[in-house]
C-alpha cells in the first residue's frame, strides 16, 4: 500500500546580523526561517516512525472545536486559490492541516502586530489562544486512527541551535498541546542535516529523504508538523479494469494515460460547472472528493468558486446515486516556498527583519526567513496513504435531481481533496492538471 505524509518545517533566523484498493501518497513539509545574529534551530520532533499525538486520554472523546474547524477550512481555502491563481497550468497538492497546526504552534510564540496579522489571515480572531491550543489537541486525537482500515498519526517537533533560549511558556504549549519533542542540536556539525533530514525520512515513510540541503550560519529555529495518512478505499477499483484513456491537458493535447473504472453507488453531486464524487476509505468516516469541471468549463473557472461557502453548500448536495466512476491513476512530487502566499494573505511582518516580533517565543530578535511546503502524493488501485475567499458572486444553479445513473469520466484536469468527514477537515488538496505515474514521470512543481 501507498504512502501519503505532510510535514510543516519552520527555520529561524537572527536579525540584524545577515491491488483492490486506491493509495494515495502524501508528505506535506513546511519550513519556516527565523533570522537572528546567531544559528538557532527549532523543530517539532517525533522519534517513531509513525509518528502519533499522545494527547490527554480525557480528549479522546471530546468533540472538535467547530471555531476551528471552520477557520481552518477559510485559511486552507484562501491559501489553496492564492497558490493556485500564481502557478499557471502546474499541478498543486497541500496539506491544509499540516500547514494550520505548524502555524498554531508559531502564533504561541508571536507577539504585537505580527501575532495581530496571523490572527486576520488565519480567522482566528475571538478565539482565544488557550482555547485554539486546546482545539488543537482535540482535532489531532479525533483524527488519529479513525477506523481499523485508515491510520492517520500527526507528529510535531522543535529543533533549536544549541544555546538558543525559549520562553518557558512557548515550550510549554508546545510540548503539552502539540505533543511537540524539542530538540537541541549543534549546527555546526557535519551531522545535524543528516539527523534533521532522518526525522523527515521516517515520518514521511521514506515519501520524503530530504527537506534540508545545508545550514545557513544564521539559521536559529526549525519548526516541523507531519501529517501521515493510508486508507484503503470502501469499493475497492478492480485492477483488470484499469485501462489506457486519453487525458486532456490545458495546452489541448491529450496524452494515454491509465484510468481505473468502477461501477456502484456513490455520492454524487452536480451542476451546470462540474461533477462530484466522493470516494470514500474504511468505514466511511473519511473521503476523497473529486471536482471535475464540465468540458464547457475549465479548472481555473472552478477554482474561482472555491471558497468556504460554496465549498460547505457543495458538500451538502451529495446524494447516493448509481454510476460509473473512472479516475487516473496518478503520482506527483510539489514543492513551494509559501512565504509570497502567506505576505498576500496578509502574514508581511513576521519576515521583515525589523518589525518581527515573536517575543513569546524567545528574548531574542527573531524573524522569519523562509516557509517551505512540500508534498508526495500517490493514488493507485492499492489503498491510499498520507505522510487549509470571499465569493465572486457566482451563483451555483443544481441540475435537476435525477435517480438516472451517471457516468463520471476524469479524463480532464481537476480539484481532489482527501476530507475527514466527521470534523470536516480538509487533510490534503490537490490540482491536478497532468497525472504521472511513475518516478520517472512525475508531475513536479516548484515555485519561489
Amino acid at each position: 500500500m501507498k504512502r501519503n505524509a505532510a510535514f510543516f518545517y519552520f527555520i529561524g533566523k537572527r536579525c540584524g546580523i545577515s491491488p483492490t484498493a486506491i493509495a494515495t501518497y502524501l508528505v506535506t513539509l513546511l519550513t519556516i526561517s527565523i533570522g537572528l545574529g546567531s544559528h538557532l534551530c527549532t523543530m517539532v520532533w517525533a522519534a517513531s516512525p509513525n509518528p502519533v499525538i499522545q494527547s490527554d486520554p480525557s480528549l479522546k472523546q471530546a468533540k472538535p472545536n467547530m471555531q476551528l474547524i471552520n477557520a481552518n477550512l477559510q485559511f486552507g481555502l484562501k491559501l489553496f486559490s492564492t497558490i493556485a491563481k500564481s502557478n499557471g497550468d502546474s499541478n498543486i497538492f497541500v496539506s491544509p492541516t499540516s500547514i494550520a497546526i505548524a502555524l498554531s504552534m508559531l502564533y504561541n510564540g508571536a507577539s504585537g502586530t505580527t501575532q495581530q496579522e496571523m490572527t486576520a489571515a488565519m480567522s482566528l480572531a475571538g478565539l482565544d489562544p488557550k482555547i485554539l491550543n486546546e482545539a488543537n489537541q482535540s482535532l489531532q486525537e479525533t483524527l488519529k486512527n479513525p477506523d481499523p482500515n485508515v491510520s492517520v498519526a500527526i507528529a510535531n517537533s522543535l529543533w533549536s541551535r544549541e544555546g538558543f533560549s525559549f520562553r518557558h511558556q512557548f515550550l510549554r504549549v508546545a510540548r503539552q498541546f502539540y505533543d511537540a519533542q524539542v530538540t537541541s542540536l549543534d549546527f555546526a556539525s557535519p551531522d545535524a542535516v543528516g539527523i534533521i533530514n532522518q526525522w523527515v525520512d521516517e515520518n514521511t515513510q521514506g515519501k520524503i529523504t530530504r527537506i534540508i540541503e545545508r545550514l545557513d550560519p544564521n539559521d536559529v529555529l526549525f519548526l516541523i508538523n507531519a501529517v501521515y495518512f493510508k486508507g484503503s478505499w470502501t469499493n475497492p477499483f478492480d485492477t483488470k479494469l484499469t485501462a489506457q484513456q486519453p487525458f486532456y491537458l490545458t495546452n489541448g493535447t491529450s496524452k494515454q494515460h491509465p484510468l481505473m473504472s468502477r461501477q456502484g453507488k456513490y455520492r454524487y453531486y452536480e451542476n451546470q460547472q462540474f461533477q462530484a464524487v466522493r470516494l470514500p476509505y474504511g468505514k466511511n468516516q473519511l473521503s476523497m472528493y473529486v471536482f471535475l469541471p464540465t468540458k464547457n468549463s475549465n479548472l481555473n473557472s472552478f477554482l474561482g468558486q472555491l471558497n468556504p461557502q460554496n465549498w460547505n453548500q457543495w458538500i451538502s448536495q451529495f446524494k447516493e446515486r448509481k454510476g460509473l466512476v473512472k479516475i487516473p491513476r496518478f503520482k506527483l512530487q510539489y514543492e513551494i516556498e509559501l512565504k509570497n502566499a502567506l505576505v498576500a494573505l496578509g502574514m508581511k511582518t513576521m519576515f521583515d527583519e525589523a518589525k518581527a516580533d515573536f517575543a513569546d517565543l524567545t528574548s531574542e530578535k527573531v524573524k522569519v526567513d523562509s516557509v517551505k511546503h512540500k508534498t508526495f502524493v500517490e493514488v493507485n488501485e492499492e489503498g491510499t496513504e498520507a505522510a487549509g475567499v470571499t465569493s465572486i458572486g457566482m451563483q451555483v444553479t443544481s441540475a435537476a435531481p435525477t435517480t438516472e445513473p451517471f457516468t463520471m469520466v476524469v479524463d480532464r484536469p481537476f480539484l481532489c481533496a482527501i476530507r475527514d468527514d466527521r470534523t470536516g477537515t480538509i487533510l490534503f488538496m490537490g490540482k491536478i492538471v497532468n497525472p504521472g505515474i511513475g518516478i520517472g514521470d512525475w508531475g513536479l512543481g516548484i515555485r519561489e
